[in-house]
């Protein structure tokens, strides 16, 4: 049978392995061998569900583990398996059995780079007349001479601060930041993670997945993650974690002396005891190191214009007018209210409090909840009239809680969460925006709660099982409330805006207003309050502000202008060079012919030809080589002689990294400072003439020679003496909020726009989506009061030229709304 399960007798298999078959070591493995007569050996830590390929064949895929290798950088392999012995294979396997491949064919995997593996791959199918021989794991049994030969995986985790561009690792972390699941712009669920751990590192991880229930199952800041095989790269100096090939996750309550049981919705995970130790001293340490109390709150101590998070449990919803959605909930609701067709009818059926959520008139669906959290919110609250006929949810329940229960409004991305909500449900809600207002001729006042669109400041739903603790402590004092004395509470804290809003005109006209959301979001300082400009012309500098304003006029017109070139350590601005200067420079080059005695070192290897055109000139092409051997293109640094610009920018789209050299009677040197110094992409990479010292090519040899060089920018400019120069956007703002009129600069990397600088000239969709953003911000040719909101902090700092002394501002700490980009 080419697939046989076996068990270990005494020590020993039952059925031995053919005597001809040899066993192979994972790090021998070389392609171009023949595998007939060798086995390889390892234990199962992934396997992913059983497919068929094109032609119907059936494919199923395992990866190994090499236990005599476990402590090596490379430990695991993929084995593709096909046709009959894959379907037999589904079956059968289990995690953490012991799995023999014999008679394979080794190929090189075309996922080596992202999932961190060996980098090739196993290849079996009966038809090449491999064999398996599983032994599973069986359980334990009075007859004690039977026992699996499995073991559990040991697993190497990285402290955060010792991760590596491009490697793929094991991690735990302590949860600083995280943003719900949410659905991105394509089909797939995504989650955004900060973690930190003792070594005071910090990790971003941001994760993707199709299937919800495979994301962390995160509920509160403070939370342990267990991460396995995830992504490491390096952006913009860093660290960044990305969801690779058989990505899972473990969650943990990070409160100290919490039971420690793992949330998690795989079946098959290992966890051994010695890391119930690392739960715990991670709690210690979180407990004594950060302060990880958020901003949660009940209903009955919420105040307006504030950001919490709420616990609560939804008791209803409600279809408004056929296309939406109306959820009540016990504890904070959400309501969900189409603005295009909302009908206003009286209705004395709902005489709740509810947290109202809109969503904006471009949505054609929207949600309303019902929530409470068993106290009563001491304001007024708003109620959105819905249809008694459109109400889901027990009637009596509804009625008994009409006190209690609020309505929210929930926006945008969230909406398609809030829609597959069950009645019942426990929720936690993040970031609710309380939101103090009053109907147009009216003297009442009354409290609206906001879920705004989009993730900043990890705005999101998260539902909540009934295993949770402070679910338990919810649900145990919702059964206390006496719902009798609720009834008789006064009515003042519940408005009726059925009244109020006598038609659609004026409940749409309301919530246009509601909807004037800042087309920018603060990324910190949320302790600020807002300042009018004319209060800051009047003050004296440096200061901070939060503003709210809008964007009357902005310069350059012509957005490519904005570009420049930045020096941090002379703070001088440059003037990107076109292409036109860097030919010149690399013609002017060519001039020199390269020098045949420094071609072929112990670090590079070099070749050389003669054009064939009628100036015959001579290109030498220098590949680095790490530990003696060429690497893959995408991995490869080479140096260039005699290069156009045409050859340059070819070189550069299909090598990492290419740097534009000339000869010397003894090295190689880089090209004068006005051409760039590196190549990587579309991007080019300049160094300050005033602050660098170059030095000669030698240096990069101390590069090649590490481990797993990186070949990051900003390492090859200091070991070659350079001071990068770095693309940011320079522009001024026109700011007025009808209490005067400011002048702001805008100074940014790419946090502002979500655009990195140093791309957008080289790319024609980041160019355009810029000049969206732009038209959005300040939309040509609309009056004043048609203008968005910008939402932004600004500092305020003096300059002094010679006698005279002028007050500058510039915008910080301030993106573009993710709606809007």
């Amino acid at each position: 049978m080419p697939v046989q399960l076996l068990k270990i007798i005494k020590g020993e298999s039952e059925t031995p392995l053919p005597s001809h078959l040899q066993k192979e070591d994972l790090k021998c493995l070389q392609e171009g061998c023949d595998y007939t007569n060798k086995y390889f050996q390892g234990t199962v830590v992934l396997s992913y569900p059983l497919t068929k390929l094109r032609d119907g064949t059936d494919f199923f895929k395992v990866v190994l583990q090499d236990l005599n290798n476990s402590c090596s950088r490379i430990n695991s392999i993929n084995i593709l398996i096909y046709g009959k012995m894959a379907e037999d294979c589904a079956k059968v396997i289990r995690h953490g059995d012991t799995f023999v491949v014999a008679g394979f064919k080794l190929a090189k995997s075309p996922t080596a780079r992202e999932d961190g593996r060996h980098g090739c791959h196993l290849e079996v199918s009966e038809e090449a007349g491999s064999a398996i021989y599983i032994y599973t794991k069986r359980s334990t049994s009075a007859a004690s001479e039977t026992a699996s030969v499995s073991v559990a995986p040991k697993y190497v985790y990285t402290p955060l601060n010792h991760l590596k561009d491009g490697t793929v690792v094991n991690l735990y972390g302590i949860v600083k930041f995280f943003k719900p699941p949410y659905v991105s712009k394509g089909t797939d669920y995504c989650s955004v993670v900060t973690l930190v751990d003792p070594s005071n590192a910090k990790l971003t991880c941001t994760l993707f997945s199709g299937n919800l229930d495979s994301l962390p199952k995160i509920y509160k800041i403070g939370d342990i993650v267990r991460f396995h095989r995830i992504k490491i790269r390096e952006y913009n100096g860093q660290m960044q974690g990305i969801t690779s090939g058989g990505f899972a996750s473990l969650t943990f309550d990070g409160s100290v002396g919490a039971p420690v049981v793992p949330r998690t919705s795989s079946k098959l995970y290992t966890f051994l005891d010695e890391e119930q130790k690392t739960i715990e001293e991670l709690r210690a340490w979180a407990a004594s190191n950060l302060s990880i109390s958020g901003p949660t709150a009940k209903l009955s101590g919420v105040q307006p214009m504030l950001f919490f998070d709420l616990t609560c449990q939804l008791v209803g919803k409600a279809r408004v007018d056929g296309s939406s959605f109306l959820l009540k909930f016990s504890k904070p609701l959400f309501l969900l209210l189409s603005l295009r067709k909302a009908h206003l009818q009286e209705s004395s059926t709902h005489e709740t409090m509810v947290y109202r959520i809109y969503c904006r008139a471009v949505i054609t669906e929207s949600l309303e909840f019902d929530v409470w959290d068993g106290t009563k919110c001491p304001y007024p609250t708003w109620k959105v009239p819905v249809e008694a006929r459109d109400l889901e949810g027990e009637k009596g329940l509804l009625q008994q809680l009409r006190n209690l229960t609020v309505d929210i409004l929930v926006y945008d991305n969230h909406v398609q969460l809030a829609k597959s909500l069950k009645i019942g449900s426990f929720l936690r809600i993040y970031s609710i925006h309380t939101k103090q207002a009053s109907a147009d001729n009216q003297d009442v006042s009354h409290v609206e709660f906001h879920l705004h669109g989009g993730t900043c400041y990890g705005r999101g739903i998260g539902v909540l099982p009934e295993s949770n603790p402070d679910v338990k402590e919810l649900k145990a004092f919702l059964e206390s409330v006496d719902l009798a004395d609720s009834q008789n509470m006064e009515s003042m804290s519940s408005v009726e805006l059925d009244g109020i809003f006598s038609n659609v005109t004026d409940l749409q006209s309301h919530l246009q207003r509601c909807q004037q959301l800042s087309v920018t979001v603060l990324t910190d300082h949320q302790d600020l309050n807002n300042t009018g400009l004319k209060t800051i012309l009047n003050s004296t500098a440096p200061q901070q502000y939060r503003i709210r304003a809008k964007l009357r006029t902005f310069k350059p017109q012509k957005l490519h202008q904005c570009i420049k070139l930045y020096c941090s350590k002379c703070n001088s601005l440059k003037e990107v060079p076109n292409g036109d200067d860097f030919d010149l420079i690399l013609q002017d080059a060519a001039a020199t012919a390269p020098n045949p005695e420094l071609h072929n070192t112990s670090w590079y290897d070099s070749v050389m030809w003669t054009t064939q055109d009628q100036k015959q000139r001579k290109i030498a092409i220098h590949f680095v080589k790490h530990d003696e051997m060429l690497q893959e293109p995408e991995e490869t640094l080479l140096m260039i002689e005699g290069g156009t610009l045409k050859e340059v920018w070819k070189l550069s789209r299909r090598f990492k990294c290419v740097i534009p050299v000339r000869s010397t009677e003894d090295d190689l040197e880089l090209l004068d400072l006005s051409a760039p110094f590196l190549l990587q992409g579309s991007v080019k990479y300049y160094g300050c003439k005033q602050c660098s010292t170059p030095k000669t090519i030698k240096s990069l040899s101390s590069l090649a020679a590490e481990q797993q060089p990186s070949w990051e920018p900003t390492e090859i400019a200091q070991v070659l003496g350079i001071v990068p120069l770095q693309y940011v956007f320079i522009m001024k703002f026109t700011l007025v909020d009808g209490t005067g009129a400011l002048n702001a600069y805008l100074f940014d990397y790419e946090k502002f726009f979500q655009i990195p600088a140093s791309e957008i000239l080289t790319n024609n969709f980041l160019q355009q989506k810029m000049q969206m953003t732009m038209n959005t911000l300040c939309p040509p040719g609309r009056k004043l009061d048609d203008l968005p909101w910008l939402e932004c902090f600004i500092k305020s700092y003096n300059i002094t030229d010679g006698m005279k002394h002028q007050v500058y501002y510039q915008i910080f700490d301030t993106t573009v709304a993710e709606d809007v980009v």
